[in-house]
């Protein structure tokens, strides 16, 4: 069994064991020293949901759900946090870079970064010393990319965490982002907070490096891909009260029986109307069946002949105002590619928590942008090739460093996911792990014409457009009845050049 399915069946008892804990704790009154046994064992098993999410960190398989992030805001919200953490014995210092890029990344994972890489530095402390969180703008050209096989060249915001600690031996300094390797006593720790750290930048197409020497302290440089796009500041709800539930009808589907009775019980704790299938067929005719449905509340991997993902679609075509929310204690499936959730999709990870499922129920029962947002998620392609969703998945492949930061910047601000390559190599490497929408590439490359490797592709994805980015003709290099069946980007191009490659035929 692969982790991702030890981690799904984890998952899934641990949201029995949660789920249920949750529903005795709110029927005993305050002051009974039985809801101290329960919230110890609620810290069990959040305990336990940790140690898998840091398991598939490691092996770089967690659902991430990445959108611009500023960091220097990120660091300065989590300041009385890292200090409570640290304790007053501990200096904190931020050097914070002007005119801070935003990256493209997931922010509650930064969070969970920067906190372990300053635990870390606590620890290696022992206690007493300075901390320094450093931030700013950084161009990792093909000068260093080339002694680093595992970096794309390009804009990255770079976090640094240093310590004035002991140092790390040179013998230790290659072993510290094992899983479980660690330095610490027994029971001290469990190794894999590095190698969390490690797993997400990997994840997250950046880049991680160590510095240190004994006797003179230790960096941590994490290195996370530029972006142009707007950081959307979310509200934060308020904690003080568990929130409201409702009267709303939702569908629930889920084949697993003890976690569906568990999640129909805590919607039903919590006023909702709930209705229940075993599986996506099942659901399907319920939702034919004219009842009324608010939300459609599935799981995302079922067996059966209907998938979770075409059920939803189907479900929204037959109710046009339903909400959609996925649920999953499993990371690479229908919704999650290459760790990433798909854009305009709402996933709540197991276990989760009945106040979790609470807010997020009735911020999405509140939201009236959701159902066009999961209808453009997950909408299929036209016969161009061109999805009809906003975003696309865009695989650039230029050898000219300039050529293609220039192309992914101005693609990112049309709000396009795309990945960089700079040989047909590393391209191969990248069609390898994640579907693309649209391949735009130059011909003339360092490790042989591109006009193969167009082929390939073609035959291997029929429904990727292909945009010859050139200065000279696709006809020079194909057959005139071949080269019309690609686009042309023809250099010099300016922007609205690439919306017209990109737009839908008629």
């Amino acid at each position: 069994m692969t982790l991702s399915g030890v981690a799904h069946d984890f998952n899934n008892l641990l949201q029995v064991v949660a789920g249920n804990l949750q529903l005795l704790q709110r029927q005993i009154t305050e002051g009974d020293p039985r809801r101290l046994r329960i919230s110890n064992a609620l810290a069990g098993v959040n305990r336990g949901a940790e140690l898998a999410k840091q398991l598939l960190a490691f092996g770089r398989q967690q659902t991430l759900e990445p959108r611009p992030v500023n960091i220097g805001r990120l660091i300065h919200g989590m300041d009385d946090m890292l200090r409570r953490t640290l304790s007053d014995a501990v200096e904190i210092e931020t050097v914070m870079s002007g005119g801070l890029w935003n990256c493209m990344a997931d922010p509650t994972q930064v969070e969970n970064v920067l906190l372990n890489l300053a635990i870390n530095a606590r620890d290696a402390m022992r206690g007493v010393g300075k901390l320094t969180i450093e931030t700013g703008n950084a161009i990792l050209d093909d000068n260093y990319a080339s002694s680093h096989p595992d970096v794309a060249p390009g804009r990255y915001v770079m976090l640094a965490v240093t310590d004035n600690g002991p140092g790390i031996p040179a013998e230790i300094r290659e072993k510290v982002f094992e899983p479980f390797y660690t330095t610490k006593a027994p029971g001290q720790g469990t190794g894999l907070g590095l190698s969390m750290v490690y797993g997400f930048v990997k994840q997250s197409g950046g880049h991680i490096k160590i510095y240190s020497e004994p006797g003179e302290g230790t960096t941590v440089r994490i290195y996370l891909p530029r972006t142009l796009r707007e950081e959307q500041i979310p509200e934060r709800p308020a904690t003080s009260d568990f929130p409201d539930g409702g009267s709303e009808t939702i569908l629930v589907v889920e084949d697993d029986d003890d976690v569906r009775a568990t999640s129909v019980a805590l919607l039903r704790d919590l006023g909702y109307r709930v209705l229940e299938a075993t599986n996506a067929d099942n659901a399907l005719v319920i939702v034919k069946s004219g009842l009324h449905i608010d939300l459609l509340f599935t799981d995302v991997v079922m067996p059966g002949t209907l998938r979770s993902p075409d059920l939803a679609h189907q479900a929204c075509e037959q109710l046009p105002q339903l909400r959609v929310l996925f649920t999953s204690g499993y990371t690479q499936n229908a919704i999650v590619h290459a760790g990433r959730l798909d854009e305009g999709v709402e996933l709540i990870a197991k276990p989760f928590t009945q106040e979790a499922l609470a807010r997020k129920i009735r911020r999405m029962l509140g939201n009236d942008d959701q159902p066009v947002a999961y209808l453009a998620a997950v909408a299929g392609t036209d016969n161009t090739g061109v999805s009809n969703a906003v975003s696309l998945r865009v695989l650039v492949l230029e050898d000219e460093v300039l050529i293609r930061m220039t192309l992914v910047e101005v693609l990112e601000t049309m709000g396009h996911k795309v990945q960089e390559a700079g040989s047909i190599g590393e391209a191969r490497k990248l069609i390898a792990s994640e579907k693309f929408d649209v391949l735009i590439t130059d011909l003339g490359l360092p490790d042989g014409s591109a006009t193969d490797f167009v082929r390939e592709c073609r035959k291997a994805d029929p429904a990727m457009t292909i945009v010859i980015a050139s200065g000279g003709e696709a006809s020079q290099a194909f057959a005139d009845a071949e080269a019309s069946r690609f686009r042309t980007l023809r250099k010099p191009y300016n922007e609205e050049a690439i919306r017209n490659a990109l737009r839908p035929s008629d």
